[in-house]
């Protein structure tokens, strides 16, 4: 998943496409954000559009956060939602008059172990006898009460996933954050507080702002059809708000009946649905380390790592792209 500010700036992170080839202050405010995103739902890209933007109401939100970016806090699990296929929502409990509070945009890290010991839901170790640990970016408003939400999809490779989705409602696992990213920004007010994952969390609290004249365009790219996730929410939010946000679904390979655009989100593809480089203009980007590197030059570690791929080639700079 992408996203691109027309400054600089704005998951689970997705393996639904298949990876593409290695090689291949003022008063006044009048900006611009794209974004380009691929995550554990896809490949997006969104451009927004800002100008005479006024700074969003405080929300009303439980004082105090559940979450700890020291330690982790063990969370109950208290249901599970099979979404297709593959995928499932996991609901956790959070204590009362608390919410997650995660920052826009911002994750969480998973640990394979509960805090307390349970014969029915035994820790997942690694070789060196430690749990594993995975970022994980929820799907439930940040000032959503007493829960935060999850969409996970198993894959039956791995080692969390299917750890993850053999937990039964009353389990525990521990959860640790939050980790900011990159933050959302209205206009000239920096939001310390915004699917591949991180793109949903930022579009879910765009649209939840009013006031905020955000237009967005979310290039979107999965396997197939069945692998859109929350495609239902995605398109009510865009028929809510036609003048704000435009969804573009992109296929690895579509059916005779799919009239979008196919294949791996290309030069082309990225000419076509993106604006083109201006110091206005930021580009985010989250997805497989392939996707990521073919897209726009693979990061280093943690850090974001030279700028390369097809958005180095159409000109963008380094302080235009973000990669989550």
């Amino acid at each position: 998943m992408a996203f691109v500010f027309r400054r600089a700036a704005a998951t689970n992170f997705r393996r639904y496409s298949t990876a593409a080839p290695s090689s291949a202050p003022g008063t006044s405010s009048k900006t611009g954000l794209y974004i380009g995103v691929t995550s554990v739902l896809g490949l997006a890209a969104a451009y927004y559009y800002m100008q005479d933007t006024p700074a969003p109401a405080a929300p009303k939100v439980p004082l105090t956060s559940a979450l700890d970016k020291d330690n982790f806090v063990d969370l109950k699990l208290k249901k599970i939602e099979p979404y297709n296929h593959n995928t499932a929502k996991f609901t956790f409990e959070l204590p009362p008059n608390t919410a997650s509070l995660l920052p826009v945009a911002a994750c969480v890290v998973i640990k394979t172990a509960p805090g307390k010991e349970d014969p029915d839901h035994p820790p997942l170790l690694d070789a060196k006898g430690k749990p594993y640990v995975r970022p994980y970016t929820p799907i439930s408003p940040s000032d959503h009460p007493e829960e935060i939400t999850f969409l996970i999809k198993k894959y039956d490779t791995g080692k969390v996933t299917p750890y993850l989705h053999a937990m039964k409602p009353g389990q525990t696992i521990g959860i640790k954050g939050p980790f900011p990213k990159t933050p959302y920004k209205v206009s000239n007010i920096k939001i310390d507080n915004a699917f591949r994952t991180p793109m949903y969390q930022i579009i879910q609290h765009a649209m939840s702002l009013p006031d905020d004249k955000t237009k967005i365009t979310f290039l979107f790219s999965n396997v197939s059809e069945a692998d859109i996730l929350m495609r239902e929410t995605l398109d009510a939010w865009a028929q809510k708000h036609p003048d704000r946000l435009k969804i573009v679904y992109a296929l690895d390979k579509g059916s005779d009946k799919w009239d979008g655009p196919t294949g791996y989100v290309s030069k082309e593809m990225i000419q076509k649905y993106l604006p083109a480089p201006s110091d206005k203009v930021q580009i985010l980007v989250c997805g497989p380390p392939g996707q990521v590197k073919s897209v726009a030059g693979a990061k280093d570690g943690m850090k974001q790592g030279e700028l390369g791929g097809v958005l180095k080639e159409l000109g963008y700079t380094q302080e235009q792209v973000f990669k989550f």
